[in-house]
Formats: C-alpha cells, structure tokens, sequence
C-alpha cells in the first residue's frame, strides 16, 4: 500500500497573527521538516497543504502574500502537489482524493497547523474516505482557545482521534519503525 504526507497549513498566515505568540510549539517547522524528509526517504508523496480566504483581506487572504509555506521548510520538490483550500479539511475544496487515488495511497500521516480544526477535520474525512491515517501529534501544533490552553486542545484532539479515526505517533515513533522496517518490507509499502 503507498503512503502520502500531508501537511495542512504551515504557512506563513499563522505567524503574522498575534495569537502566534501563544501556540504550543512555534518550532513546529523542525518536526515537519523530519516528517518531510522521512516520507521523501521511504518513497512516499508529499503533499503541502494552504488554507486560503479569498477576498477576506485577513492573513489567509492570498493578496496579502502570506499564504506561503513557513521558509524554513523550503521549496517543495517537484511532484509534491500544493494544493489551496478555503474549507477546513484538505479533501472538499481540493483534488486531493484524486490525486491519492492515482497514485494508489492508502495510507495517510497527517500533521500541520490548527490540531483541532483543519488537521483534525482532514484526518476524520480521510478516516471516513477508508485511509488508514496516521495523526503525527508533536508535528502539529495550535492556540490556546478561550479557557482552554493549547496543550488542552492538542490532548482532547489526540483522545477523540485515537483509535477511532487515527493512530496517534511521534516523528520519532514514525522513524524508528521506518528505519527497523526491511529494505522489502520498505519496497512493499511503496509499491
């Protein structure tokens, strides 16, 4: 079964927000970028993510350029779709369900920005569509969210999807299972 990355909304419109400076890990690019480059490493899509809001005028807004991937994650390759949606998952205002059937994935690790909106709304479609979907938790991030703090959000987010609509891992749970995998169990998952 093939395998796909997605990484929901790691641009630039979270960072010139103030609540930014409340998220629980400003640092997120470091996880994603590991995230990025095992996938890359055992064969897998890469999928980048953007959430946009047309004409809104606000951060999401494309005019105000800063729907844009965080800098630090570089470029993506070539063959790595960037899809722009205006709905919280990643499947409603997109291609992506084409784009992974044509490339016979079945198999999903998710991660990005808003835990408990646009991450956790693509992983419960995926779920829905038949993925079998990975939640990568310390790859993701939020906002504190009225009297709940961030770290609240992100635990509540990981006890709903857990067992029910994802497995929930680490990049470094991820990377130990991709590194004790065999060079044909490696080949299998990605034919």
């Amino acid at each position: 079964m093939n395998r796909a990355l997605i990484v929901v909304d790691v641009q630039e419109s979270f960072r010139v927000r103030p609540l930014w400076a409340e998220t629980l890990n400003p640092g997120v690019a470091e996880p994603v970028n590991r995230l990025v480059e095992l996938a890359r490493a055992a064969g897998d899509l890469v999928v980048w993510v953007l959430h946009t809001e047309p004409g809104s005028g606000n951060p999401f807004d494309p005019a105000t350029g800063h729907v844009r991937l965080f800098e630090e994650l570089g470029e993506p390759r070539p063959g790595e779709p960037v899809l722009h949606k205006t709905a919280h998952n990643a499947f409603t205002t997109t291609n992506l369900a084409q784009i992974l059937t044509t490339h016979g994935v079945g198999e999903l690790r998710i991660c990005g920005i808003r835990a408990e909106q646009c991450v956790e709304t693509t992983t419960r479609v995926a779920s829905d569509l038949g993925y079998e979907v990975t939640f990568v938790s310390d790859a993701t991030t939020t906002d504190p969210l009225g009297r709940f703090s961030a770290a609240d959000i992100l635990e509540r987010t990981e006890t709903v999807l857990r067992d029910r609509f994802a497995r929930i891992a680490t990049v470094a749970e991820l990377e130990a299972e991709d590194t004790a995998a065999t060079p044909a169990e490696v080949a299998a998952s990605t034919a």
